[in-house]
């Protein structure tokens, strides 16, 4: 018969140093002697350092190793905080049957030099020549002692003396008409209720025992029948015993789901009623925030999120508000542990559980009479289903009515008439504040057709249709969703859903109205995603004159970012009514909202456009000017030869502009060729005053090596006509860029 291994103690930190590197120094070298021949010299450097280390842990006496599956106990004690190389070392042991190996001060090379080898062995081969132990006796050496575990006792034992025990324990306690435990099922009981781990593992069998949803009741009438059997039994042979036991099965109540702690709650509320109520009690008195805590995470790790269900019971066994937010806390670093920690999305995971659990309450909604009947009908249902004497039929179209999408279906319409239907402003007001947590959980859960539902019935009452009673408390309502999280809920999704599922989060944004754009511009200032970009830029489009207007409040925002996204929607919504705002925008101080401001004009392209550009050159001080061309002549787009040609053609090359007409005809010579860029730079190369003879050569050489670096065939045929037949400057200025 195995014995049960105690749980080790802490071990001290100079036992624990030695002996992490005595595993790592003979893993090491039993990966070595598997490596090389014995006559290589890597051999006899890993054997010196796996004696070295041998002799520091066995300095003060021979020191025996009890080997568990991933770690090392001496004396009962392990490390507080092993390193990794112990439970690798642990493991090798393990794989090959050792349960415990003695290690003796005066172990030698010989003697490692002989057991590093098995180390190497595959356990398969060391099985088949009767055991590991069996194999090093065969050595003659005599400074280690190797005890190896007897796997086919141990798994014997525990199919045949403990599960398969409590298989028929479960399947005894779930039969309707059995009221009583017998007494060899109590004795196996018994010894598991004080090991909150083994017990632990017990409920987690009960709870998965049966035929799906329909045994739920029965196997929460079995737990309570176990729950009053143990605790008499207890009471009446081991009553010194009683409260340690009770902890423990405390302790162990982590692992219920939701429905199986909400039955053992319900119970424990009919402390008058029965024994069963009375032992329930005394179970969930000493429930402690810890174990409430290991509850939620469980829960939320087998489920991926928050149930009503969960929710309920947390609300249940934590009612003080202030106490919610410490357990959540713990119960969030154990989520944060396990794999779903790891995955990209579980921050917002966390938040709409966390969200859920701390916002549940029916307090307001559900009298202490009410709640009372609702627990009765909880143990009376538990008490039907014992009878169980309906036809499958019957049963499966109950369970209908009460399943998860019906009662989710239900919860909708409900909100929905009371919303329809509720006179006093007051109350609707309050109602209103809860459908907006229900509209905010429904849209990050992806539940965007109930969620719009919702919201359609709040501007309803917003709108000229609605009750004025109400429309003040509708508007609250929407504003407060706009300014919520739901923006936020909206672009992550945008991200990831389906292009059929567009459509139902543009109706959520429209619904919202104007007061949701600068939160969706601001949102769109800072994505990334450009799935997303597309659809939020599309979404915003969506609300025609509304969003233009709501948007060109944002070219006053502090950030940079979110002006230039004012300035790219602008652009967007296009037409003349966006051309002030533009040109208001062309003295920011940001140089990128300067260059999308006349990237933005020069799409237009209209000669109103147009002339908003040649204002800001020509009435714009020096410093304004000169920022305006160079993001002008920066943009390097085609689309700004017909304005670079209006600004030739409608302004003087006089003073401070003669900069200007040699820049734009240099940007000109460096675009690609056009009709109208050609005929610009031929007025220019013809033209010319004879009374400021430099100023005009400087402009007809500028735009000779222009029409060159254009290189078209019209461009050619412009400087040849000027090299025949123009002017003696014309002639001078061409002549040089054709030779």
């Amino acid at each position: 018969m195995a014995t049960k291994v105690t749980a080790p103690g802490p071990m001290s930190a100079e036992q624990a140093a030695a002996l992490t590197e005595f595993a790592r120094t003979v893993k090491a070298a039993a990966r070595a002697v598997s490596l090389y021949p014995a006559t290589h010299p890597a051999i006899q450097g890993a054997l010196g350092r796996v004696v070295a280390a041998s002799r520091r842990l066995t300095a003060e006496g021979d020191v025996a190793l009890v080997v568990h599956p991933d770690a090392l106990v001496i004396g009962g004690r392990a490390p507080t905080r092993p390193d990794p190389a112990i439970g690798e070392f642990a493991e090798l042991l393990h794989e090959r049957l050792v349960g415990n190996l003695r290690v003796e001060r005066d172990a030698d090379t010989a003697d490692w030099q002989a057991f590093l080898p098995l180390l190497g062995r595959a356990p398969e081969d060391l099985i088949a020549e009767g055991g590991i132990g069996k194999v090093w006796a065969l050595t003659g050496r005599r400074h280690f002692e190797i005890r190896e575990i007897d796997y086919a006792e141990v798994l014997r034992e525990r199919a045949v003396g403990e599960r398969a025990e409590w298989d028929r324990i479960i399947a005894h306690c779930m039969q309707g008409d059995v009221l009583e435990v017998d007494e060899r099922a109590l004795a196996v009981l018994a010894e598991i209720a004080g090991d909150s781990e083994r017990f632990g593992e017990f409920l987690q069998r009960l709870q998965t025992s049966g035929e799906g949803d329909a045994k739920a009741g029965a196997r929460a009438a079995a737990l309570l029948r176990i729950v009053r059997s143990l605790v008499a039994r207890i009471s009446a042979q081991a009553p010194d015993q009683l409260d340690r036991t009770l902890r423990s099965m405390a302790e162990a109540t982590a692992r219920l789901t939701p429905e199986m702690m909400l039955a053992l709650l319900a119970q424990a509320q009919q402390r008058d009623a029965g024994t069963e109520g009375a032992a329930a009690g005394q179970i969930v008195d000493r429930i402690g925030d810890r174990t409430v805590a290991a509850f939620v995470a469980g829960n939320i790790i087998a489920e991926r999120g928050a149930t009503g269900r969960l929710a309920q019971a947390f609300e249940a066994l934590v009612p003080e508000t202030d106490r919610r937010r410490p357990v959540l806390d713990e119960a969030r670093e154990e989520v944060a542990q396990s794999s779903l920690g790891t995955e990209s999305g579980f921050e917002e995971l966390w938040q709409n559980a966390a969200g859920m659990l701390m916002s549940y309450s029916d307090k307001p909604f559900v009298s202490a009479e009410y709640a009372r009947e609702l627990s009765g009908a909880r143990t009376q249902a538990i008490e039907i289903e014992r009878i169980s004497d309906d036809p499958p039929d019957r049963v499966q179209t109950w369970l209908a009515t009460v399943a998860d999408t019906a009662v989710r279906e239900l919860d909708l319409q409900l909100l929905l008439d009371l919303l329809r239907l509720e006179p006093d402003p007051a109350q609707w007001r309050a109602l209103s504040t809860l459908v907006v947590g229900e509209i905010e959980r429904l849209t990050g859960l992806g539940e965007f057709v109930p969620a719009q539902q919702l919201l359609q019935a709040l501007a309803h009452e917003r709108g000229p249709e609605g009750r004025a009673a109400h429309s003040g408390a509708a508007a609250h309502a929407i504003e407060k969703l706009a300014a919520g999280p739901l923006v936020r809920y909206l672009v992550i999704h945008l991200r990831k859903v389906h292009d059929r599922d567009v459509a139902s989060l543009n109706r959520l944004a429209l619904t919202l109205g104007p007061g949701v754009i600068r939160p969706l511009a601001e949102a769109l200032a800072g994505e990334e995603h450009k799935r997303a970009l597309s659809r939020l830029r599309e979404m915003l489009l969506g609300f025609g004159a509304a969003g233009r207007q709501s948007v060109e409040r944002l070219k006053h925002s502090a950030n940079p970012a979110v002006r230039r996204t004012a300035v790219e929607l602008l652009r967007a919504f296009g037409g003349r009514e966006a051309l002030p705002e533009l040109a208001s925008m062309l003295d920011d101080a940001d140089p990128h909202v300067q260059r999308e401001a006349i990237r933005a004009i020069v799409q237009i392209g209209t000669e109103e456009a147009f002339g908003v550009l040649e204002h800001a050159l020509v009435d714009g001080d020096g410093q304004s000017r000169n920022t305006i061309l160079q993001q002008l002549l920066g943009l390097r787009d085609d689309k700004a030869v017909p304005l670079l040609c209006y600004v030739l053609d409608h302004t003087q090359p006089r003073g401070k502009l003669v900069n200007v007409h040699l820049a734009v005809i240099e940007a000109l010579g460096g675009l690609s060729s056009h009709p109208e860029s050609t005929r610009a730079l031929k007025d220019v190369l013809f033209g010319g005053t004879w009374w400021a003879p430099f100023r005009t050569a400087a402009l007809r050489q500028a735009a000779a090596v222009a029409l060159r670096r254009l290189g078209s065939t019209e461009a050619r045929a412009v400087l040849e006509e000027a090299a025949a037949r123009g002017r003696r400057g014309v002639r001078s200025a061409a002549r040089a860029q054709i030779g």
